[in-house]
């Protein structure tokens, strides 16, 4: 990928349009309406309080990111989305439960405003929901084209100049890619014949890459993470960037793990239980979605601790993962790890973390930072995979001849790093040798 040549500015309206008005999304929205009013801080937003550092520590250069590089602003920021119930933003946000009512009264009139475009929505594929607010079409192609209406229709209406997609939809059942996925031939001729291998998911990144539109996936879903639709991606000048964003117990992984590994110290085994109550926990419930999750989850680990190349320390390590519906505890998802670790002279060790998480308020600025990040790759002219947002996810996307990396502190130096490059800034590689010449 070549450094941009110029960066177009980010004037007029940005629409950030969400698959999934539930939890997450009406969280998001809400936030953001809080902050450009002066209600509330943005805490967890890199693009709004995050800093890089530019050049030699002793030249104490340290913008903020938004002030280094030219972001959508909150004030310019339209959000609309899709959801298989019909509830706006401010009755999905009030029956999600995550935001208490000193919050959600602020921004009620706001959310009020924002109403769900009906879903393409297949309970074959999220099995324990059951939408009643769903688009019907001869077969899948017909909905995607419909989907790609409700995309220009949206633009048309808000007056926008530039659009986002960020998946926040359901997780769906757990799918491999096959040959309908290999080209976009393929794919559409499959989207035709209602082939079961094309997903709800699927639908909504073609359709958004065939207008054009950049599209994150927030789910573990296989969705774009397909040859048909990244080389689609590439054709039509759209990044992509995805999958499953990492906020609870994995962003815990991703932390704890390259820690273990900089002090070569072993691990026996890692196990991890979590309950949560929301709409998520109840899509988990069934074990077709779970399987997704689990595969999503599971990966992080044997990537940031290398087992082959440290068969002494890794190589035989136990990683199990459950995850449990329990209505009562809503949102507020609990976590616990136990992990059995090893030192000098094999002398074991235990860990326990006990996470209290609250999974939207941790992935709501996940979603903000993503919009205006994929919007920035495209004023720059970057297209398909954005590897540099790894950072935000747990299964990260990758060109095919590389593996994902992992490593919370990596990806943050990959995505510091890349935004300096876009800049013509110098990277920073943390040597240091020129301080003591």
């Amino acid at each position: 990928m070549r450094r941009p040549v110029s960066i177009a500015p980010p004037k007029g309206k940005l629409g950030v349009l969400t698959p999934g008005m539930g939890a997450v999304s009406t969280t998001v929205m809400a936030g953001v309406e809080l902050v450009r009013r002066g209600n509330a801080i943005p805490v967890g937003s890199l693009t709004q309080m995050g800093t890089i550092r530019l050049g030699r520590r002793t030249e104490s250069r340290v913008p903020k990111i938004k002030e280094f590089i030219k972001l959508a602003e909150l004030k310019d920021i339209v959000f609309g989305g899709w959801d298989p119930f019909p509830d706006n933003a401010y009755e999905a946000a009030a029956k999600a439960g995550v935001l208490e009512s000193k919050h959600l009264d602020k921004a009620a009139k706001f959310l009020k405003t924002i109403k769900p475009m009906k879903a393409a929505f297949d309970r074959e594929y999220v099995k324990n929901l059951d939408g009643t607010h769903v688009k019907k079409g001869k077969n899948k192609f017909d909905l995607a084209e419909q989907i790609r209406q409700d995309i220009r229709d949206f633009k048309k209406k808000n007056k926008l100049d530039r659009l986002v997609v960020v998946w926040c939809g359901s997780t769906e059942i757990f799918l491999k890619a096959e040959s309908v996925h290999k080209d976009l031939a393929s794919f559409e001729k499959a989207m035709k014949s209602n082939h079961e291998a094309i997903a709800p998911s699927m639908l909504y990144a073609y359709a958004a890459i065939a207008e054009g539109v950049p599209f994150a996936n927030g789910a573990p879903n296989l969705t774009v993470d397909i040859p048909a639709l990244v080389d689609f991606a590439k054709t039509k000048s759209v990044p992509l960037c995805g999958k499953d964003f990492k906020t609870g117990q994995t962003m815990m992984k991703t932390i704890l793990s390259p820690g273990f590994k900089a002090r070569m110290l072993g691990l026996d085994g890692w196990f991890s239980t979590n309950i949560l109550g929301n709409r998520d926990g109840e899509v988990l419930d069934d074990p077709g979605s779970f399987k997704t999750k689990e595969e999503s989850k599971l990966g992080a680990l044997e990537y940031i601790l290398q087992p082959k190349v440290y068969p002494e320390l890794y190589g035989k390590f136990t990683h199990k993962v459950r995850i449990n519906y329990y209505p009562p505890r809503g949102d507020n998802k609990e976590g616990w790890d136990n992990i059995d670790i090893f030192g000098w002279l094999g002398y074991p060790m235990q860990i326990k973390v006990d996470f209290l998480c609250r999974d939207s308020i941790l992935a709501a600025p996940i979603v903000l930072d993503l919009a205006l990040f994929m919007d920035l790759a495209q004023r720059s002219g970057m297209h398909g995979i954005q590897e540099w947002l790894s950072f935000y996810f747990k299964s990260p996307m990758c060109a095919p001849e590389l593996y994902p990396e992992h490593d919370l502190f990596i990806q943050l130096m990959k995505l510091k790093n890349t935004l300096r490059w876009m800049m013509g800034e110098d990277l920073i590689t943390h040597l240091g040798a020129e301080y003591y010449d």
